[in-house]
């Protein structure tokens, strides 16, 4: 026996509700920025702020955490969530709804220079219409960062063999069953470094780097060893994306 599929208007209620989670690791969020400002290089000669896209900012905490590191260009926060834009308007200058469908989101072709997306894949039902509007608003050259779970992180390793749910994975939008954690967050789909990179690349991006970052949910005696895992990113808790459009 099946069970029914979700239905995309029961996953707008879940993020319409003020009470699921919108805010990602500020630390993560800052070496994610420092990567796409190595890669933008110092701004245009003729003064042209760069067009930085931050879809699913959520409550606007990432892109506010990054906005230090990129002094100069112009951030727009994107979401579909009307409570998480209200709020997302208290950190950003710019934040408008969008949908990540065909010509969902709210530009011109090729009218940005880069794309933030954080943790936001993993929410998606269909990741292959999301990447092809990424790609669709990105100029050819442009930048996405793109950060998401890792599967495959070293404890859900250990918890797989134990037989226990991995952290991150969800079977359910109303509780927690069999894994660690206390809240929902709506995760649909999760990532290992070698599935992400292969369907990033073949999605029209060339994968430039990939690496790792901790976890801010990890419990404070295991964190040293969180740090040590992303010198190795297929064992890292965050997989943290950096792509060119072809």
């Amino acid at each position: 026996m099946t069970s029914a599929p979700v239905k995309p208007r029961e996953l707008r209620d879940f993020y319409e509700n003020p009470e699921v989670p919108v805010a990602s690791g500020t630390p993560r969020s800052r070496r994610q920025a420092r990567m796409l400002a190595a890669a933008l290089g110092p701004v245009a000669a003729d003064g042209r702020p760069r067009t930085i896209l931050d879809i699913g900012c959520g409550d606007g905490t990432a892109a506010a955490a990054a906005a230090p590191f990129l002094t100069g260009h112009r951030i727009v926060g994107i979401d579909w969530s009307q409570d998480a834009l209200r709020r997302a308007r208290t950190r950003i200058p710019y934040a408008v709804r969008g949908e990540l469908t065909d010509g969902g989101l709210p530009l011109r072709t090729g009218s940005a220079d880069a794309v933030l997306f954080s943790e936001v894949i993993e929410h998606l039902v269909d990741p292959d219409a999301a990447l092809d509007e990424i790609r669709r608003v990105l100029r050819p050259g442009g930048h996405l960062m793109l950060s998401t779970p890792n599967l495959a992180a070293w404890y859900n390793r250990a918890l797989l063999l134990a037989g226990v749910q991995p952290v991150f994975s969800e079977v359910s939008l109303r509780a927690i069953h069999g894994r660690p954690g206390r809240e929902v967050v709506g995760h649909l789909r999760l990532y290992t470094a070698r599935a992400l990179r292969e369907f990033v690349a073949a999605s029209g991006f060339e994968v430039v780097r990939l690496a790792g970052a901790p976890f801010h949910g990890v419990p404070r005696p295991l964190r040293p060893l969180d740090r040590l895992a992303c010198a190795r990113p297929s064992l890292a808790s965050i997989l943290l994306l950096h792509a060119r459009r072809t």
